[in-house]
């Protein structure tokens, strides 16, 4: 028993000897430690204020694509309002070019219509003309032929016969008939004169009408190709907006993951500097 106890006793000075040695290791072991520790926690903080720049940064551009994208898909659905407006107008032109083609047709029918009458009315006033006059010469021929008999009964029978008579009374009925044909003539070439002019104006008319026909046929045609030009505008305004929609999406969830990324840099950057201050005031509680 007397034996246990001293080994005993022994045993428990030696570990009371080594216990300040230990002590003094751990003293002289954990300044290393912290420094590294510390030289860490730096190393983590310079990185994650790096990250941070680096995300902010993105997160930046991000938003500057938003605002692009936002403006420029204002702007495409401002040019798609006023392409829908171009195009409405450029119906509008077309159905009012096509009413004054129509328009334009109708009356280039009816003057045409209106000339060939007049020219017919001219035709046959020529006919008539051709007639009277022909009527007119034979009267002038009888009277002459008159004249002529009743100078030659004259002299045969004497002024007073009733040869001469018969001839003056001949004469008077020819002069009627040829006075009555020039008037039919004159008539004839007032009536032609009259028809001429009339076919002139309708002429003049279908002119003017061709002239107003084919300016509104080009008119229609340019508006025809505007609606077209329109339209193809539209469409790629369309394709304009709904690129700048997707895109505006897209920069919308890179700029919330930025921001996430942000979010997350911000406690890394406060969690190391917790670490560090942890890890400072465990160095200087070391050194006192």
């Amino acid at each position: 028993m007397n034996a246990e106890k001293i080994f005993g006793r022994t045993a428990l000075a030696l570990a009371i000897a080594c216990l300040p040695a230990g002590s003094l290791h751990a003293q002289t072991a954990d300044p290393s430690s912290q420094q590294q520790d510390i030289q860490k926690d730096k190393k983590d903080l310079r990185s994650d204020k790096k990250d941070l720049k680096s995300d902010r940064a993105d997160r930046n551009q991000d938003q500057k694509d938003i605002n692009k994208d936002k403006r420029d898909l204002t702007n495409d659905k401002q040019d798609i309002r006023k392409d829908s407006k171009d195009i409405n107008s450029d119906k509008r032109d077309v159905r009012s070019d096509n009413r004054d083609i129509s328009k334009d047709k109708t009356d280039l029918a009816k003057d045409r219509t209106d000339r060939n009458a007049d020219q017919r009315d001219i035709n046959h006033d020529k006919t008539d003309l051709g007639k009277d006059r022909t009527d007119r010469n034979r009267d002038q021929a009888d009277i002459n032929k008159d004249k002529t008999q009743l100078t030659s009964d004259e002299q045969k029978y004497g002024a007073n016969s009733s040869q001469v008579a018969a001839d003056k009374k001949d004469l008077s009925t020819d002069r009627k008939d040829r006075n009555v044909d020039q008037k039919d003539i004159n008539h004839d070439k007032t009536d032609l004169s009259k028809d001429r002019t009339d076919r002139n104006a309708d002429q003049r008319d279908i002119n003017r009408d061709k002239t107003d026909l084919s300016k509104d046929r080009t008119d229609r045609n340019k508006d025809v190709k505007d609606l077209q030009a329109d339209r193809t505008d539209r469409n790629q305004d369309v394709k304009d907006a709904q690129k700048d929609q997707t895109d505006l999406s897209k920069d919308r969830k890179d700029r919330n993951k930025d921001q996430k990324d942000i979010n997350k840099d911000k406690k890394d950057l406060k969690a190391d500097r917790k670490d560090l201050r942890k890890d400072r005031r465990a160095a200087g509680g070391r050194k006192h």
